[in-house]
């Protein structure tokens, strides 16, 4: 068990007593050896000792009341000076409740504490019955007074700009981490919807096929196996992200374009021919225009799958000097898919995954009596 003083607040308060401690020695040690050379001024007494310690006393709570314990050390310094006491170090404590001041905040309440210290000293001498002041004592003290609350301001400058920065710093990393769980939810949503409606659909051919054609029951079994094999990879390398950020980066790529004519072999398998067709330059792109791609197409033949009840789809790319189009067509019952895609977090999400390269995605009736699925991808979006 570590040592109680070891904690950052049990050291912050030994600090904060420690501080004002030394520097009520400081001024009665300093206050007595400034006498030595003020002769002319009045002699100390108990009262000056006991005014030379009560503003340290004061600063003790200073972190808790910075106004009312400005007021009691400004007021405090003024009695020790309009008692004709010898100048010295018994206003260091002034500075320090004028500079915490202006950094917290209260420039208003340190402003008026100043002048209120520095008009009462020079207003009341004369009618105190001490000596005048001159021109030269004013233009000192009021000097040393700007001194110390300009230094509080630049203090607080400092300050009000070291917080922005962690706030926005904060803020930088709570956008991040909210667009890293969108991201996640997004992979896990297309990986899920995708293989388990491939699971489904081959549970259900096998189970019409186990006793009447054994062979192709088998079939159907190993395009099961195979799709929860893939789903269970790919689902493994999002959790490892999720539980770990130093984790070693997933051993696997992330899906592209080179991964299409796996989707459209394990599409086959849940019963739906699927064409790819490829115009253009066929080259590679970058990886966030590649996986987007990748997740639109897997995506739209989940929902072909799912709902539409079609027998064929052809997935279109067209390889841009700017963007990338994708479209997917199908032969199936276009209202019924349409209306699924609008209302379901499908359709959403491949919204998303667009509009972050700066692209767009439209849902319309293809010219077979199906769904007609298009996005375009700029190559220069995000990477």
């Amino acid at each position: 068990m570590g040592n109680p003083g070891d904690h950052p607040a049990a050291r912050w308060r030994g600090a904060a007593v420690a501080g004002p401690v030394a520097l009520a020695a400081f001024q009665v040690v300093g206050t007595f050896g400034a006498a030595h050379g003020q002769t002319d001024r009045r002699a100390l007494d108990a009262l000056a000792i006991v005014l030379a310690v009560a503003g340290p006393v004061a600063l003790l709570w200073l972190r808790r009341a910075p106004v009312p314990v400005l007021w009691s050390v400004a007021a405090v310094t003024l009695v020790y000076l309009l008692r004709g006491y010898a100048y010295g170090p018994v206003v260091l404590s002034l500075a320090v409740a004028l500079l915490a001041a202006v950094v917290r905040g209260h420039r208003a309440a340190a402003w008026l504490a100043a002048g209120f210290v520095y008009l009462g000293h020079f207003a009341m001498r004369p009618l105190l019955g001490n000596e005048g002041w001159s021109w030269g004592q004013a233009l000192g003290v009021g000097a040393w007074g700007l001194v110390v609350l300009s230094a509080g301001e630049v203090a607080r400058v400092r300050r009000e700009r070291a917080l922005a920065g962690r706030q926005a710093r904060a803020e930088t990393q709570r956008r991040k981490a909210n667009e890293e769980r969108l991201r996640i939810a997004r992979e896990l949503h297309d990986v899920v919807a995708h293989h388990m409606s491939l699971i489904n659909v081959q549970a259900g051919v096998a189970l019409h096929l186990v006793d009447r054609r054994p062979e192709q029951a088998h079939t159907a079994l190993a395009a099961i196996k195979d799709a929860s094999k893939e789903a269970l990879v790919e689902m493994r390398a999002l959790v490892g992200v999720l539980r770990d950020e130093s984790e070693a980066a997933p051993r696997t790529p992330a899906p592209g374009l080179g991964s299409l004519d796996g989707l459209v072999e394990r599409s086959g398998h849940a019963g739906l021919t699927v064409r790819k067709l490829v115009d253009g330059d066929v080259r590679p792109l970058p990886a966030a225009v590649e996986l987007a791609a990748f997740r639109i197409v897997q995506e739209a033949i989940t929902n072909v799958v799912r709902h539409s009840g079609a027998r064929h789809a052809d997935v279109h790319l067209n390889y841009g000097a700017e963007t990338l189009t994708v479209q997917v067509t199908d032969d199936g019952r276009g209202d019924a898919l349409g209306g699924s895609l609008d209302g379901g977090s499908g359709i959403r999400g491949m919204r998303e995954r667009a509009s972050a390269l700066g692209g767009t995605l439209t849902v319309d009736a293809s010219p077979s009596g199906g769904v007609r699925l298009g996005a375009t991808l700029p190559l220069g979006g995000e990477q």
